[in-house]
C-alpha cells in the first residue's frame, strides 16, 4: 500500500507579498490534513523590454515551479494579485506554456481552488478567480470553492468567496490579513487538501 504523503502544489505570484501570505495560509490547511504536504511555488515576473530577465533562482521566498511540479502534485492551489479583474500576466505567461500538459491530461481530475489580493476592496476579486479558473477547466481540473458553512463568509467585510479565498491589501498593500480571510485560507487548502484524498483513493 502506497503510504507516501500526497504533494499539494501551492502556486503564487506575489509583488508585494500579501499573495505570498495568503498561499502560506492555504498551506497552512493542506497540512492540517494528515498524509498531505503543500509545495510553495512561485513564477517569475515579466517584463515589457524583451531584454530584462530574472535570475534561475529567485533571491527569497518559493523556487520558481516546475513543469514536473504539475506532474507531481495530487491538486492544485492557484494565486495571483488583481490585475485589472484579471490574474497577473507573470501566471498567464506560465499557464499559457502548459500545453503539452494539457494535451497529456497532467492536471485532468486533479482538485485545484483559487486565491486572490487586491488593493482596493472592489477591485476585482471575484473575476480574478473566475479567470484563474478557466485555465483550469481547460486542464479538465475539478474546481473546490469555499461553501457557505464556513461562517466567515457571512461575517467578513475584508474579503472572502464562494469561489476562492481573497484579501483586501490596501493601495499601499499593507493591510494584515484580516481573522476571518485568513480562517478561509486555511479552511480552502484543509478542503482542496480532503478533495484531494478522496480522489486519489478512487484512481
Amino acid at each position: 500500500m502506497n503510504t507516501l504523503p500526497l504533494t499539494i502544489l501551492v502556486l503564487f505570484y506575489s509583488r508585494h507579498g500579501s499573495t505570498r501570505k495568503m498561499a502560506e495560509f492555504i498551506a497552512q490547511g493542506i497540512e492540517s490534513v494528515p498524509g498531505c504536504d503543500a509545495r510553495l511555488r512561485t513564477v517569475p515576473a515579466v517584463s515589457p523590454t524583451i531584454e530584462a530577465s530574472e535570475a534561475d533562482i529567485p533571491s527569497d521566498g518559493a523556487p520558481y515551479v516546475e513543469l514536473s511540479d504539475l506532474k507531481e502534485c495530487a491538486g492544485l492551489a492557484l494565486g495571483s494579485p488583481t490585475r485589472f479583474g484579471n490574474m497577473a500576466a507573470a501566471m498567464k505567461y506560465f499557464l499559457d506554456g502548459t500545453s503539452a500538459d494539457w494535451l497529456s491530461g497532467t492536471l485532468s481530475g486533479k482538485p485545484a481552488a483559487v486565491f486572490t489580493s487586491t488593493g482596493s476592496l472592489h477591485g476585482g476579486q471575484e473575476s480574478t478567480l473566475l479567470t484563474m479558473m478557466l485555465p483550469l477547466l481547460h486542464h479538465g481540473m475539478v474546481i473546490v470553492g469555499l461553501p457557505y458553512s464556513q461562517p466567515e463568509l457571512m461575517t467578513t467585510s475584508s474579503g472572502g468567496s464562494p469561489y476562492g479565498a481573497t484579501h483586501w491589501a490596501g493601495l499601499d498593500g499593507k493591510n494584515p490579513i484580516s481573522d476571518e480571510s485568513r480562517k478561509l485560507a486555511i479552511a480552502l487548502g484543509k478542503r482542496l487538501a480532503e478533495t484531494a484524498q478522496k480522489l486519489h483513493q478512487q484512481t
